[in-house]
């Protein structure tokens, strides 16, 4: 059997896996799985992991852990972005991620990354499908705790930068009603341009021909705007959302209560919460790419940081 690989992305919201087998330059999937564990719940008030956090992260990977096993999976790697960077307790987390993989593969545990390399690993999972002829692409992987946004082509990342917001921070520290009063998603979209300032000024995305979002909050945008009955991730790879339909789901998400948000059908119970928080950001971004760089279309990726991860073990 080829080598089998196995990568875990764990964020803010969700912690994810991927069991792949690379052939030559495409990735055959085994399987893919997201669960929202909410590890960074609290964090931006308390700076440390919160002890139910941890242990539902803890019960994830164990699953997760046992379908490495099961697929006979030779190496992996665990990466943790932006809610493990900066938090108290760390070690509390990465000793329990090193007790869990270690069982499965001596010596096996989660790592920080830095923005640079999330954006180097989300770059190439996101943009090897596509045709080179829209490139120079601008990925945004939209998280919980942080976007980066990243500009490249065919030669790889040629500028990137990890803004500090996603759509659990924002939610945490914005919107607070249900629905959201429109002094709260003002003041959200005033935070949202303040932490996307330095990323536009950093990033030069007047030069990018089209914009790539990865990530749940984008998918389940690209979900809604083609009014999917089930979330369909086949469906969804590589779906395009025109900037006007795009805009009139987020102005629907972020004016809508919980309840109503949590019968959408392609709806991930763990995203009911933050959606409208990521629907903000995603506005503003779509504002700023239209007025900088002419784009007036979304192309969406179910590919990401978790292909990226196989590919740098891979390699």
């Amino acid at each position: 059997m080829a080598m089998r690989v196995g990568a875990i992305d764990c964020g803010t919201n969700s912690i994810r896996l991927l069991i792949a087998d690379p052939a030559g330059a495409e990735l055959r999937d085994v399987h893919r799985e997201t669960r929202i564990v909410r590890l960074g719940q609290g964090v931006d008030a308390t700076g440390e992991f919160a002890p139910e956090a941890i242990a539902r992260t803890r019960a994830a990977l164990v699953d997760y852990a046992d379908l490495l096993r099961a697929h006979q999976v030779s190496r992996v790697r665990m990466v943790a972005t932006s809610a493990a960077r900066d938090v108290a307790n760390r070690d509390d987390f990465f000793a329990m991620t090193a007790e869990v993989l270690g069982a499965v593969i001596p010596g096996a545990v989660a790592e920080v990354i830095s923005g640079a390399q999330e954006a180097e690993l989300s770059f190439r999972g996101a943009v090897s499908e596509l045709d080179s002829a829209g490139a120079p692409f601008v990925v945004v992987d939209l998280g919980g705790g942080s976007t980066e946004i990243v500009l490249g082509g065919s030669a790889g990342v040629v500028a990137s930068y990890s803004a500090d917001i996603g759509c659990v921070r924002l939610t945490e520290r914005c919107l607070h009603s249900d629905p959201p009063t429109a002094e709260e998603v003002a003041d959200a979209r005033r935070v949202v341009r303040e932490r996307l300032a330095p990323a536009l000024r950093a990033v030069p995305v007047e030069q990018a021909r089209t914009w790539v979002g990865l990530a749940g909050t984008m998918t389940t945008l690209s979900a809604l705007a083609h009014r999917m009955t089930a979330y369909d991730a086949a469906a969804i790879h590589l779906s395009r959302v025109p900037r006007a339909r795009l805009l009139t789901v987020c102005e629907e998400l972020i004016a809508m209560p919980r309840r109503q948000r949590a019968a959408l059908p392609p709806m991930h119970e763990g995203r009911v919460d933050v959606i409208g928080g990521g629907a903000i950001v995603v506005e503003e971004l779509a504002r700023e790419l239209h007025e900088r760089a002419g784009i007036d279309e979304l192309t969406v990726s179910e590919h990401d940081i978790l292909d990226g991860i196989v590919w740098s073990i891979a390699d």
